[in-house]
């Protein structure tokens, strides 16, 4: 198809491939069915060949879109010898999920670095950059297109360009924020007339008139109806969609032809390969006569197909489509039944075949199916398993297996973060009887996106009292509901009364004490009653050997909610190893964002800014809405620390607009933490009283009865500023009660520095030395904040000489930390004492993005970029190209000078 008015879109493939050696690019192509899409990307190829690039192809197919890595298997085709030279882990999920070996379930986030890092390769083998080209996207197994989404984020570094195609009104993974999006408009008039010219120059000028006007600037409509009008003697064209009319000029073409070549041609269209010898017998088995390559002639000669070497291509996706939309039923079940006698040697394929061939309930088939979706979930392909259990629940001839089947097809839609599949699947299991624990598994199922906010509408206490009737029944999945209850008492305030009704129903499920479920369930229900408890076995908890990471994340986050939040970084950093090198993206975000959130409160910011930036990259890419708010509040507050106001105040709203709506009381708790910060650091200290108030208002959404342990210092520090102490004693009175309730240690070292900022005169100086002299070497951002505190009171006090020894400490402390605003402060007190400082000397935590400090913490620690890169899910050749970038930043040539700085920061 001449590509005739695509000057701007040309112009743009021309200038992603003239320099993609130093970066690379994702495009996303859109645009109507027959509007130029498989046009353009040809040009790009052509583009890519003429430049030397290598070119790499693969296109989404109907027929093949439930079969996992369909798509990926044509592209990496052309590299297979190149894949002996991944890392070990890498190989070996590619090679299960392509289906070469038997192993785990390959996560697709390592399929995805396994492919990423063999494009890389390739492109360095062959010094040539590397262009995939991937059309018809909306047809792609969803394995494949949630690897190619996951390269397209990760290329902009590399020698890498990935241009797709979509048709317009498909939602597929790839369709992401981070490509470039480029929409294909129908032609003009003058450019349609230009098409025209030159396709149909014999027209009629009526029929010319008429065409212009019905193809609506459509190239393939322009293209196809003008030779249904050249061949009619009636110039007028049916009222029907532009889609349909394209349709029905193919199927009339179709009608020309020999009945022979029409029966390959409906073999053809039902079939998930391209192989013409399979096509060819299944056609002989379904009309009993001889069909060979030879009875294609006339279907390639009036364009509706291609023959290339042993496959057959249809010349546009509408005409696949059109075929299987005028089969009559019985003859679709046909074709679908002698497709399944001649794939023997493909029992997967063979089965799809049978499945579709069938037109009652038959269990023998259902179970086979069943078996191929476990397969399937084994190679990674859980898209594949969700369509291969539905269709085996349609083929059911028990009701008890049906529903089990759609359940399970439940749960493998929520690992693929669908809740709409999920909805649909739990909505036909309900057509039918429900055991108890059926019924109870769907009301699990539907609070599982979201936390369970939105789903879970009867709340933690029904959970709680449905979790208890399946106890006995069935433990694992009592304790799963129960998990979801105590996550409720988190994200949710359910109030004392239900937090005990979980607690007692977790003590009555008899767990050993120092099993991470019923930690991680008081923790989560609990953290003041349970503190103790909580922080006593986490000390002791040791996870069984081998363990995948989840025990360890539960530990982590139930060890934070209880204060432990040195605990909850080593078992963070413990649990992250296993998650990553497994590639389970989405625990992952939820491990690193705990290390995150502690590194913050004890004032390793350093560490704290490369987690929080990692852990809501992690929790956008897998679709965790909550996650990625809450990690979205915790940049915030990392921003108003740093004292970047506008950074936190802008991120605290993205975090506030996504949680507000559902009540999600940390997110809120954090943003409004965040906010406080910002106007504490700025000297707004009635502004930040009233934000840090809110964390200690019941009534207000913002309240959280973990997280507030961590603000009362900040709220008092705002109080003592701006007049409003007898507004905090109130506060104070009831967490000095909480304190004799839980051992928290971020608590006791915030009530030590508030009773001496509450203490008369001649109180304090013994409270704010008792303060100082308790062990805060774990918590250095308070120790600091108490320094100043005390400096400051000694100044007030005229006694200016006492001060400036702690103002001093102070300012070097939270330059140390990378407190900016606090710093600035504490310089402010000392001048006004009367001593002048030196202006703080920026460091890496200032010249370095997020994601660069991070590469940089873990190249200080020895890992070489290869081993960078796994951590990260980044390919070496990002990681080297950071480190470049990086070291001129930072004023160093070699990774021993690279240890000396990063150590400051430790």
């Amino acid at each position: 198809m001449e590509l005739i008015g695509r000057d701007d879109q040309l112009d743009l493939l021309r200038r992603l491939l003239a320099e993609p050696r130093s970066h690379g690019s994702a495009v996303l192509v859109r645009g109507a069915p027959g509007i130029g899409k498989t046009a353009l990307l040809a040009e790009a190829a052509a583009l890519a060949e003429g430049l030397g690039h290598r070119v790499l192809r693969t296109s989404g197919a109907e027929a093949e879109s439930d079969i996992p890595y369909a798509g990926l298997q044509l592209v990496l085709r052309p590299l297979a010898a190149g894949a002996a030279d991944l890392a070990a882990p890498h190989r070996q999920a590619l090679d299960t999920a392509l289906g070469h070996a038997e192993a785990g379930v390959p996560d697709v986030f390592l399929v995805g670095l396994a492919v990423l890092n063999l494009l890389v390769d390739a492109a360095a083998a062959a010094a040539a950059p590397v262009l995939v080209l991937v059309d018809d996207v909306q047809w792609l197994d969803d394995a494949t297109a949630s690897v190619l989404a996951f390269v397209a984020r990760r290329v902009g570094t590399e020698p890498v360009v990935l241009v797709g195609a979509a048709r317009d009104g498909y939602r597929s993974r790839l369709d992401s924020d981070e490509l470039t999006s480029v929409t294909l408009s129908p032609l003009t008039d003058g450019q349609a007339a230009e098409l025209l010219a030159v396709r149909a120059p014999e027209l009629r000028p009526t029929a010319h008139r008429r065409l212009l006007a019905e193809a609506a600037g459509n190239p393939l409509a322009l293209t196809e109806l003008s030779r249904a009008l050249g061949a009619s003697a009636d110039p007028h064209l049916p009222q029907l969609p532009l889609t349909e009319r394209l349709e029905r000029a193919f199927t009339d073409r179709l009608e020309t032809l020999p009945e022979i070549t029409r029966s390959l041609l409906r073999i053809a269209a039902l079939h998930d390969s391209t192989s013409l010898t399979e096509i060819c017998r299944a056609t002989r088995r379904f009309t009993g006569r001889p069909a060979g390559p030879a009875e294609l002639d006339p279907a390639v000669r009036a364009r509706l197909v291609q023959v290339v070497g042993t496959e057959v291509r249809f010349g546009h996706p509408l005409m696949r489509s059109a075929i299987h939309q005028t089969m009559p039923v019985g003859v679709r079940h046909a074709a679908h039944a002698a497709l399944a006698a001649v794939l023997d040697e493909h029992p997967d394929r063979q089965l799809r075949h049978r499945a579709a061939a069938a037109h009652a309930p038959q269990e023998a088939v259902a179970a086979a199916l069943e078996e191929a979706a476990h397969r399937a979930a084994r190679r990674g392909g859980i898209a594949a398993a969700v369509t291969a259990l539905e269709q085996a629940a349609a083929l059911s001839e028990d009701a008890d297996r049906r529903a089990e089947r759609l359940l399970r097809a439940a749960d493998f839609a929520v690992e693929l973060g669908r809740p709409e599949t999920v909805t649909r699947l739990l909505d036909q299991a309900l057509t039918g009887p429900l055991s108890r624990r059926q019924h109870a598994t769907v009301v699990w199922l539907r609070g599982s996106f979201d936390e369970g906010l939105l789903s879970h509408s009867s709340g933690a206490n029904s959970l709680t009292a449905l979790a208890e009737e399946m106890a006995a029944e069935d433990r694992a999945l009592a304790l799963r509901i129960l998990w979801s209850a105590a996550q409720l008492c988190f994200w949710t305030d359910p109030g004392p009364e239900v937090r005990r009704t979980v607690l007692q129903a977790v003590e009555r499920m008899e767990l050993d004490e120092l099993d991470p479920w019923r930690l991680a369930i008081c923790a989560y229900a609990a953290p003041v009653d349970r503190g103790a408890f909580v922080l006593d076995g986490a000390r002791r908890a040791v996870p069984q050997e081998g363990d995948d990471g989840r025990a360890y994340r539960m530990l982590s986050t139930a060890s934070l909610l209880v204060g432990g939040f040195h605990l909850a970084r080593a078992f963070s950093a413990a649990g992250g190893a296993p998650l990553r090198a497994q590639g389970r993206l989405g625990l992952l975000a939820r491990t690193v964002g705990a290390d995150a959130w502690s590194a913050l409160v004890v004032g390793d910011l350093g560490a704290a800014i490369a987690a929080t930036a990692e852990s809501r990259r992690l929790a956008r890419e897998t679709s965790q809405t909550m996650m990625y708010a809450l990690m979205t509040a915790t940049a915030a507050k990392l921003a108003a620390l740093r004292g970047e106001v506008d950074s936190a105040v802008r991120l605290a709203e993205e975090a506030e607009g996504i949680g507000l709506p559902a009540g999600a009381r940390p997110v809120l708790a954090t943003a409004s933490t965040a906010r406080g910060l910002a106007a504490l650091g700025a000297g707004r200290f009635e502004e930040a009283f009233g934000h840090f108030r809110r964390l200690h208002d019941p009534a207000d959404p913002a309240f959280q009865i973990a997280l507030r342990l961590t603000t009362v210092g900040d709220l008092v520090d705002a109080a003592t500023h701006c007049g409003r102490l007898a507004d905090v004693l109130p506060v104070v009175t009831e967490l000095e009660e909480v304190a004799t309730v839980t051992p928290a240690p971020v608590l006791h070292a915030e009530l030590r520095l508030v009773r001496a900022l509450l203490a008369a005169d001649e109180d304090a100086d013994p409270l704010f030395a008792g303060a100082l002299s308790a062990d805060l070497g774990a918590w250095p951002l308070i120790r600091a904040r108490t320094h100043l505190a005390y400096g400051e009171w000694l100044r007030r006090r005229r006694r200016s000489v006492e001060s400036r020894d702690h103002l001093r400490a102070a300012r070097d402390m939270f330059d140390a930390l990378g407190a900016i605003p606090w710093g600035e402060r504490a310089r402010q007190e000392l001048r006004a004492a009367g001593e002048t400082s030196r202006r703080r000397a920026p460091d890496a935590r200032d010249q370095l993005t997020a994601h660069e400090l991070q590469i940089v913490r873990l190249a200080a620690d020895g890992l070489t970029n290869r081993e960078i890169g796994q951590r990260l899910y980044l390919s070496h050749r990002t990681v080297s190209s950071h480190l470049h970038r990086i070291f001129p930043k930072l004023g160093v040539t070699s990774r021993a000078e690279l240890r000396t700085v990063v150590g400051t920061l430790r």
